[in-house]
């Protein structure tokens, strides 16, 4: 983090990568310690869950079929068939509340120590800890305004889907048309997610959260929106291809128990970095928009959390980083 604010704009695609590895190798015992605590877990559940699941389905289909193919009523089939589909609910459910707040606890970590570091604060995993539980509930609110975009952004492109599949025949253009539509579905997708991440950073950094968090990272992302989809795509192509690995070898006994801990491994570097990435974007179109931060109100708004100061958002003084703090 020794890079001049100013000069944070020029940071194309390859230098945010740069900066934002730059930055753990820097500071390697706390992004450990942020790791080992948040991310891994994080990780482990996330790849686990696709087994879990699989055995679930396993059961549930093999339940089905004893079903259909028998002859007479059989509570005893209908009861196990029943306790399966209760135990895959009840998975699932306690599976997404888990990720949800290890993956907003790793966010609000990384983004507060980051900070931190830029604002010169002395930082430890014990204030970490310490902070952590008090960012969580204002990024939740940002994380639900985030899903219900994702989820109306879905049922649109369902509803447009829905129209190409009963209004055209299978012919070349259909086909040429499916793609592109599929492109552009990808497009918005990653270009939400790259939106939640600056989000994110705001949230912690900024007094704004949830849906003002999210107008306030559209604001931000204004010049910089093919560097922000193209950072971000790259992340999720890297996380594609360890899924396909983790997918293709898992299942293989011993060998695919050591190709599964490598995909846990490599899956949590790269959540990591995904999480130091967003806020290097930040940072960049903070730049780009001539917004200077003011290291004296960011010391402020980070010491707010921890009783330090009054917090900013609590006294409803609207410390924006972009503007340095007028000293009366």
């Amino acid at each position: 983090m020794d890079k001049p604010q100013e000069e944070m704009q020029d940071l194309g695609f390859f230098g945010i990568y740069k900066e934002s590895t730059k930055t753990i190798l820097s500071w390697k015992k706390i992004f450990t310690q942020i790791t080992l605590t948040f991310i891994l877990p994080l990780s482990f559940i996330f790849l686990a869950h696709f087994v879990i699941v699989n055995i679930i389905d396993w059961k549930i289909n093999r339940d089905e079929d004893n079903i259909y193919y028998s002859n007479v009523e059989n509570e005893h089939l209908y009861r196990k068939l029943s306790s399966a589909w209760i135990a895959y609910w009840i998975f699932k459910i306690i599976y997404l509340s888990s990720l949800i707040l290890l993956s907003l606890l790793a966010t609000a970590a990384i983004v507060y120590t980051i900070a931190n570091m830029y604002s010169g604060n002395e930082v430890t995993f014990k204030k970490v800890l310490k902070v952590v539980p008090k960012v969580w509930k204002r990024l939740a609110l940002t994380f639900l305004w985030t899903y219900f975009g994702f989820f109306i952004y879905n049922v649109v492109t369902g509803i447009v889907f829905f129209i190409w599949v009963t209004t055209t025949t299978y012919t070349t253009f259909a086909i040429v048309v499916f793609y592109i539509l599929v492109a552009i579905y990808c497009i918005g997708f990653v270009y939400i997610t790259a939106l939640w991440q600056l989000a994110s950073v705001v949230t912690v950094l900024e007094s704004p959260y949830g849906l003002k968090a999210m107008m306030k990272g559209n604001e931000l992302i204004k010049g910089k929106r093919w560097l922000s989809w193209f950072v971000f795509f790259g992340l999720y192509c890297i996380f594609v291809g360890i899924l396909i690995l983790f997918f293709v070898f898992v299942w293989d006994g011993f060998a695919g128990l050591i190709v599964g801990l490598m995909c846990v491994f490599l899956l949590m570097n790269l959540f990591l970095l995904g999480y130091v990435v967003q806020t290097m974007l930040y940072l960049v179109c903070k730049s780009y928009h001539r917004e200077p931060i003011d290291k004296i109100g960011l010391a402020s708004q980070l010491g707010g959390y921890l009783g330090e100061f009054e917090p900013a958002f609590k006294v409803n003084n609207d410390i924006q980083l972009g503007r340095p703090q007028i000293q009366v």
